[in-house]
């Protein structure tokens, strides 16, 4: 057998031409669609669905959008970690909840009328439909905060609520700032405020404002960790002696934020603020060990945060295929 070191580009080559040549007796026909978004574990009693709501588009690496590296530097920490580095690309996981009492979401994707980040986001409905969860039977919608990709997925398209039962949680601070017009000094915050107007205020009566270390429901308590928005929430579940910390925005890119965690981000409302809370989320979660689900880490974004020389690094969580 060809030992590894000595594998040739030519017998690579040679390798595939026939798999492709092969592949012209395929019995089946390619399906040419994703699998469901979908994956499940147990906490404790609690279970846990993380959904996607599809990947998110930030376009090419710039000097703007990680503060301080220039867009050189970013493209190359992407290619040293096997990624493209010509388009940053992450994900969104939302996360659902199911404590036998509660069934939680935790923010609600981008939906579908919004295309800025690319047409492959706004998928969580279809995964929840995957999953086997009705929307109608989620009572609860935890917020990490107000930007697009995490509540413009409430309300649909025709005007109806998308979670016709759920009382919404999160923070005043976040509330007034992305519903105040006078913040709409630019495209992307007039994008930003009209479209949390129009998911919000229509589901005024339905929102809990919540204060930092409240319970929501038995189980579930809220953290405020903001920097990234001027309320941005991070919510602990417990279950028995189980925990995971959802940190929704504290992080963003699984490479660059945890590599280069005091670069500020393009799209922080307090960039300096979003940083000493990253370390101060990042040093709790590496020192106890606990997992976290990030909404833009790799699919389905659950692992842990260790520290590595100064810096840190991510960890994924092995996946399991049983509850």
């Amino acid at each position: 057998m060809t030992h590894l070191s000595r594998l040739s580009r030519r017998a690579v080559l040679t390798g595939a031409a026939a798999l492709a040549a092969s592949s012209a007796f395929a019995a089946a026909p390619m399906l040419n669609a994703p699998a469901p978004g979908f994956y499940r574990f147990k906490l404790g009693a609690f279970e846990v669905t993380v959904l996607s709501d599809g990947p998110l588009d930030l376009g090419p690496p710039s000097d703007q959008l990680f503060g301080g590296l220039s867009k050189d530097e970013v493209a190359a920490a992407l290619t040293r970690n096997y990624l493209p580095g010509d388009r940053i690309a992450v994900e969104q996981n939302a996360m659902v909840v199911n404590t036998g009492r509660n069934l939680v979401l935790f923010d609600t994707g981008t939906g579908l009328a919004v295309k800025i980040f690319g047409p492959d986001a706004g998928r969580l409905l279809a995964n929840l439909q995957a999953a086997g969860i009705d929307p109608g039977a989620i009572d609860t919608i935890a917020l990490t905060h107000a930007h697009p990709d995490h509540c413009f997925g409430l309300m649909a398209q025709n005007g109806n609520r998308n979670f016709p039962n759920a009382q919404i949680y999160m923070t005043q601070p976040d509330f007034d700032f992305f519903t105040d017009e006078a913040k709409a000094s630019n495209d992307m915050m007039k994008m930003m405020i009209g479209g949390a107007r129009q998911n919000l205020l229509p589901n005024r009566e339905r929102i809990v404002f919540i204060k930092d270390g409240q319970e929501i429901v038995s189980g579930i308590q809220a953290h405020f960790t903001p920097g990234h928005t001027v309320g941005h929430t991070s919510y602990l579940i417990s279950s028995g002696n189980q925990a995971l910390l959802n940190i929704g925005d504290v992080c963003h890119h699984a490479v660059i934020s945890t590599e280069r965690a005091r670069a500020p981000f393009a799209f922080d409302t307090d960039g300096q603020q979003g940083v000493a809370t990253r370390l101060k989320t990042f040093d709790m979660l590496a020192v106890t060990r606990t997992p976290m689900v990030a909404y833009h880490f790799p699919w389905p974004g659950i692992g842990f945060i260790a520290k590595d020389n100064g810096n840190y690094r991510y960890v994924p969580m092995a996946l399991r295929t049983l509850l």
